[in-house]
């Protein structure tokens, strides 16, 4: 019997146990919360994925080891999530959970030196500031604003706190006829109309209100009549607005642009408001700046000089997520060098307010950043990123000197100090562990050791069996070294033979680090008796720019022999079974299926593609962030180079080598992906069923670029099993 039907028996045995704080307000069946599976085997299975808490946000409070955390859980059956907030003592590691009924809260903070917590609730009926007590008594809406608040943040004195909050906008998209009222169509003028995967009729907008203690009271828009959005769309949050330490000036993260000039360029900038004045001043570029529009949008920023008058700009690129130092002297924030590469190397800027300069601290670090903190003496700052498909935390002070903090495998990302201003707290996870909050000493010369202070997970971490997850590096085509992370079936024998799955990372710029995912899983597809080999190919940060920037204009190029070079050495081992090898991935990692499909000399007997480009000529005018293909594809397909010849993208693009594909593959893609269109999926499941292949087309009519429903997630593992046992077992 193949595991996957133990997995399917799997779901009529999960019960879950909901907290028993929470059954006096609500019946059982109603409440989402915490649960304990029975299990009928030490195999992982998609219901036992769903089933575990997954930690969010983290407020710490300002005195004492207590720190406050949401974990989300889902149900199946109701097929939607609760967020439920807990409270940690991390000296004692006692916890309790604070919500009570069936409404989601989340994003708690401390205010009041520690004494009260608040939270976001949409237990009125819409999301809303509310208040309680830190151990969860007397809670009280203090917000009664019109729209939703996805977001806030009080400033150090708690006098005011800053709101975020929705903004009709329509810069693209006409207003509708009034008298046409049930009219569906939408007359659209300019590019940026819809982002994600939603059409862009509203903007996030910070506001500004007064807290006496007891109310909130909102006093104005920060960018009151102007159409940008603040944090940017469609992934920003709090990280990016920040208050000074005297609570008089507000950093915030803009790109003051719209339309065309949007969707072609990543240039965001650090703006400080005051808050008695309400002046604005950039602090990214000189004063008398200007930036121009490229003269051919249609070209790669690459390939252009852009016009520009004034200063040079060293933050052409990303800059977000500012943070006042303790003093007050500096603001640091990530940058990015260059316009339109939205995968540029993030580098940590501090800025002298006084001064009114800039000092890039982490040089030193051939590798992007990914979040930081300020050390309380405002001359050191911690800071994560990825290195050798590690993500470590380190530490670094005003002139650049860095050193590692961490050496694990695993992936860390940072929360903050805690009130001792000693003890640095960050979410841990890895292939084989979902997060966990762990804490660390900062006063150490060599690696810190972590210690685990949750275990929200450990029952499924003690009564499943987990796969073991080995480094292995490759000899590439060109005489170079590759990264690749191998992950074993439970239970593995060397003795016996299994069917291998080489994954195809997407991005095209993401790490191939220790992450753990709940739907490309590496764990339940070694559960599943599969061996994994997971190669940091081209393209990838975490091994030097020269390695990173190699894929940029050319995704058949190295990078695909990169994948064959992972697979072809993995199949070398006595326990793979060379006529039974698959090919899987998202995203890029599914252009890199639908590319290998055409390319692969008959090395895989299968392939699935999730959401994946087909035809990357069509993928440039269907995206909606222009600027990526622009850089990563070199320009427009219309635009030739001085041979007449467009770019190497589009001339060895998937669908060009159709003629070539003589292997079963499934397709999935979900209908609300506007970075890359359903269209895809269905093109090349179409190609595939006219070359007389055997083929399957899976769509989900209500995901995005992700599957974020419980039942569409349980439905995608089980076709992905499927069709993989179909042809590899």
């Amino acid at each position: 019997m193949s595991h996957l039907t133990t997995m399917l028996a799997a779901a009529a045995f999960l019960t879950s146990t909901a907290n028993a704080a929470n059954a006096s307000t609500a019946t059982a069946e109603e409440l989402i919360g915490k649960q304990t599976p029975a299990f009928t085997s030490d195999r992982l299975t998609p219901e036992a994925l769903w089933a575990m808490g997954r930690i969010g946000e983290v407020g710490i409070a300002p005195k004492g080891n207590t720190i406050a955390y949401g974990v989300t859980y889902y149900s199946v059956k109701q097929n939607k999530s609760c967020t439920r907030l807990h409270t940690l003592d991390l000296a004692t590691g006692a916890s309790r959970c604070l919500t009570e009924g069936k409404n989601s809260e989340r994003s708690a903070a401390f205010i009041d030196g520690g004494r009260r917590i608040a939270f976001l609730s949409s237990a009125s009926g819409s999301s809303q500031l509310w208040v309680m007590n830190a151990d969860g008594t007397e809670r009280r809406q203090i917000s009664h604003t019109d729209s939703d608040i996805a977001g806030f943040l009080f400033s150090p004195d708690e006098k005011k706190v800053i709101l975020v909050m929705e903004v009709p906008m329509n810069h693209s998209i006409e207003k509708k006829e009034e008298d046409l009222p049930l009219s569906t169509g939408m007359v659209i003028n300019d590019l940026m109309y819809k982002h994600w995967d939603t059409y862009v009729t509203s903007v996030p907008h910070p506001f500004l209100a007064d807290f006496d203690g007891q109310s909130v009271t909102v006093k104005g828009d920060l960018l009151k009549d102007e159409p940008f959005e603040c944090p940017m769309m469609p992934f920003g949050g709090m990280e990016q607005l920040a208050w000074s330490p005297d609570s008089k000036t507000i950093a915030y993260t803009c790109r003051k642009k719209v339309g065309k000039a949007y969707a072609i360029s990543t240039d965001s900038d650090i703006f400080l408001h005051d808050v008695e004045t309400g002046k604005v001043r950039n602090i990214c570029k000189p004063e008398g700046f200007e930036t121009l529009e490229p003269e051919h949008a249609d070209v790669s920023l690459r390939e252009q000089t852009p016009n520009r008058k004034g200063d040079t700009d060293l933050h052409a690129g990303y800059d977000q997520n500012p943070q006042f130092s303790p003093d007050g002297k500096f603001v640091a924030w990530l940058s990015m060098e260059r316009d339109g590469y939205e995968s540029d190397r993030l580098r940590l800027c501090v800025y002298d307010l006084a001064a009114g300069q800039c000092t890039y601290v982490t040089e030193g670090f051939e590798s992007g950043v990914n979040e930081f903190c300020w050390a309380p003496d405002s001359r050191n700052l911690y800071f994560t990123g990825v290195w050798h498909g590690k993500t470590q935390i380190y530490v670094t002070n005003l002139k650049g000197q860095h050193r590692a903090l961490t050496d694990d495998v695993a992936d860390y990302s940072l929360i903050g100090l805690a009130a001792d201003g000693v003890t640095l707290l960050a979410k841990r996870h890895s292939m084989s562990r979902a997060d966990e909050i762990f804490t660390l000493s900062t006063k150490t010369k060599k690696t810190a050791e972590a210690k685990q202070v949750t275990h929200e997970n450990d029952h499924f971490y003690n009564n499943l069996a987990w796969g073991e997850v080995k480094e292995r590096w490759v000899k590439t085509t060109d005489g170079k070294e590759e990264l690749c992370w191998v992950i074993y079936p439970p239970h593995f024998d060397p003795a016996k033979k299994y069917p291998a799955l080489l994954f195809c990372e997407g991005g095209p710029q993401s790490p191939v680090s220790q992450f753990w995912s709940y739907r490309w899983n590496f764990q339940i597809m070694a559960a599943n008796d599969y061996v994994i080999i997971a190669p940091n190919r081209r393209g990838l940060p975490g091994f030097g720019m020269e390695w990173l920037e190699e894929i940029s204009g050319d995704y058949s190029g190295q990078c695909m022999q990169d994948y064959l070079s992972a697979i072809d050495d993995l199949a070398t081992e006595p326990y793979i079974d060379r006529s039974r090898l698959g090919a899987v991935g998202a995203s890029f990692g599914g252009y890199s299926v639908y590319w290998l499909a055409g390319n692969h000399d008959k090395r895989f007997k299968t392939f699935i593609a999730h959401d994946g480009i087909y035809n990357t000529q069509q993928q440039y005018v269907e995206t909606e962030e222009l600027w990526f293909p622009n850089w990563d594809m070199g320009s427009a397909p219309w635009k030739k180079n001085a041979e007449g010849q467009m770019q190497k993208v589009f001339t060895t693009s998937p669908h060009l080598y159709v003629d070539k594909w003589d292997t079963p593959i499934l397709c999935i893609h979900g209908q609300r992906d506007f970075r890359i269109e359903y269209t895809q999926a269905e093109s090349a499941f179409t190609a595939a069923r006219m070359r007389g292949l055997d083929a399957q087309l899976l769509l989900f009519p209500d995901e995005n670029h992700w599957v974020l429903k419980p039942q569409n997630g349980i439905l995608w593992q089980r076709t992905f099993f499927r069709w993989l046992d179909k042809y590899l077992k």
